[in-house]
């Protein structure tokens, strides 16, 4: 069906080539309407400094990219992004709100001028503790005219509205993380076990952290491999020396999308046992699990967050409470005895979530 005369506006709060799961999402949706032949717009910030990596990213695409130029008072950017958006709003069918600002940016501005709306949420943003923002993004959702969450988890968090909300998972694209030759490299340890995400409280790498002297105690070589941004992996290596484990971490810092295929590849089981943070930062779903799962990597993830719609208990991986650590050490060598099946699932498991699939649900909602 040709859907050439639709325009869809996009406005995110974040975008690649900056890391982050709100971004990654959007641009796999501009990406994939745009296949499914609608016009697609995309309204979001310049976070470097520079901006030129930014700029040639944007050239690349099939679709267009405003980027919102970078100011020192950040009042400018989102006066100039909601300028922007309600410009872009007078030629859209429909506008897509993705991330925190977005939110409150399509709803204040759907109060003077009407267009079809939708919500995309992810987690952290519909789950602030201060009440006034609370409240504010709760005022934003009631204005959309669809809702979209992409965990069941992340749909409960706004229960208390009894709005109508859609469950669509988040997605991965495939091909780009299958299409690389990977040689063979080797990690340190056996097993190995890796978290990709900020080093951060969320993402869980403290709560493995604290869980090694067990897992020590009945995997005497296993070792924890850390990739990402190392927010607060200082922080976490003191933790692991009072723990005396540290000789058996190793944070390898932000890599570039290659070196982590090979890392990935080297892997034994991907773990992501997160837990929402003081200030309500949740995983909203845990795209990195997907991304591990494609190159036949099972997981281990924890319960009680969006990690649940990531993967599929016993097959593609096991999930566990995220302090357990007889769990954590039960699901290990479930999958340690069981490694040719949960690699082949996890494969599955990924495939029916490529982003040819994902995008179905929305190209209904859009007609």
């Amino acid at each position: 069906m040709n859907h050439l005369n639709k325009h869809i506006v996009i406005v995110s709060s974040e975008f690649p080539p900056q890391p982050g799961g709100i971004g990654n999402h959007a641009f796999n949706l501009a990406l994939y309407l745009t296949k499914a032949h609608y016009e697609v717009s995309v309204i979001t910030d310049q976070r470097s400094i520079s901006g030129a990596d930014e700029h040639n990213f944007d050239r690349a695409q099939p679709f267009s990219v405003y980027r919102v130029k970078r100011y020192s008072f950040r009042i400018i950017m989102y006066l100039r992004r909601i300028i922007k958006t309600y410009k872009s709003l007078k030629k859209a069918d429909y506008v897509i709100a993705t991330g925190k600002f977005s939110l409150w940016n399509v709803a204040f501005l759907s109060l003077f001028r009407k267009v079809k709306s939708i919500a995309v949420i992810h987690g952290t943003e519909v789950n602030f503790k201060p009440t006034l923002l609370r409240k504010s993004i709760d005022f934003a959702l009631k204005r959309m005219d669809h809702i979209i969450a992409v965990s069941h988890y992340t749909k409960t968090l706004i229960s208390h509205l009894n709005l109508e909300v859609s469950v669509i998972p988040n997605g991965i694209n495939l091909e780009s993380w299958t299409k690389n030759e990977l040689t063979e490299i080797e990690l340190k340890g056996h097993p190995t076990l890796t978290t990709v995400g900020r080093v951060s409280s969320r993402k869980g790498q403290l709560n493995v952290i604290k869980q090694l002297p067990e897992l020590i105690n009945k995997f005497p070589n296993i070792h924890y491999h850390c990739v990402g941004i190392p927010t607060e992996a200082h922080n976490f290596f003191n933790i692991a020396k009072q723990h005396k484990v540290e000789t058996h971490i190793t944070f390898h810092g932000n890599v570039d999308q290659k070196h982590l295929q090979h890392i990935l590849k080297a892997t034994d089981i991907f773990v992501m046992l997160s837990s929402e943070s003081k200030t309500g930062d949740v995983e909203g779903f845990g795209i990195a699990i997907l991304e591990a799962n494609a190159l036949g990597i099972p997981a281990i993830g924890s319960k009680g967050c969006g990690i649940e719609d990531a993967i599929d208990d016993k097959t593609s991986g096991v999930l566990i409470e995220s302090n357990n650590p007889k769990a954590l050490i039960n699901a290990i060598e479930l999958i340690n005895n069981n490694t040719l099946r949960f690699k082949k699932e996890a494969r599955n498991w990924a495939k029916s979530h490529d982003w040819s699939h994902i995008i179905l649900p929305y190209t209904e909602l859009l007609n």
